[in-house]
């Protein structure tokens, strides 16, 4: 267990700052300062407690201006992409449709839905043109009523099928894949049983 004085130290900055404040602050000032530097701290603590739910060991965040209130950071967990309000997690192993979104859903996300063209734009460029993965796109019950994982509105405006896709009623669920004629990425129906790599998605944590 790697033992880390950053605790300590920060500790006994922040009880050595306010000594300095009220040696140097008018009472009424100090109050005020005391109780904001006390709701800033209860609100670190609640943010603390509230990680602590998060199934993820690590997170790297980015401080942004952000309109929501007290909130100055944008998270998303250890080597996954960012990307709008959204964090990407690309997997390196395969499964089925089932066990892919299964392993998703194990650390709180879901199977990649994709709602814009940018979106589908960006994550093209992080894949690998010799695999394919699934998305969170299927009609399991074989009638051509395609559903995304989270009961986002499948909108036939921002879809990216290659050409003559979906073309089978027996394959329910859906791949992104790379043809080499013409060179593009695109949508694939195929058997749910067949194993792929996948990709996992989740909104960005805001501390």
């Amino acid at each position: 267990m790697v033992f880390s004085p950053l605790p300590l130290l920060c500790t006994a900055f922040a009880r050595m700052w306010c000594e300095y404040l009220k040696e140097n602050m008018d009472e009424s000032l100090w109050t005020h300062y005391n109780g904001v530097f006390f709701q800033k701290y209860s609100h670190i603590h609640k943010e603390k407690t509230t990680l602590k739910e998060v199934p993820h060991r690590a997170l790297e965040c980015m401080k942004e201006n952000l309109t929501m209130e007290d909130k100055d950071w944008s998270c998303c967990p250890k080597n996954w992409t960012s990307f709008g309000s959204n964090c990407y997690f690309i997997s390196v192993e395969s499964g089925t449709w089932d066990e892919s979104e299964k392993k998703c859903s194990s650390v709180k996300t879901h199977l990649l839905v994709i709602t814009t063209k940018a979106e589908q734009d960006f994550i093209i460029q992080k894949l690998d043109e010799n695999n394919a993965y699934y998305v969170g796109l299927s009609d399991l019950q074989g009638k051509n009523n395609w559903q995304w994982v989270d009961q986002t509105p499948y909108n036939e405006s921002a879809t990216f099928w290659h050409s003559g896709e979906p073309n089978d009623l027996s394959e329910h669920c859906v791949i992104l894949h790379f043809r080499a004629s013409p060179r593009k990425w695109g949508w694939n129906d195929v058997r749910c049983n067949q194993h792929q790599k996948f990709i996992c998605k989740m909104m960005k944590i805001y501390l």
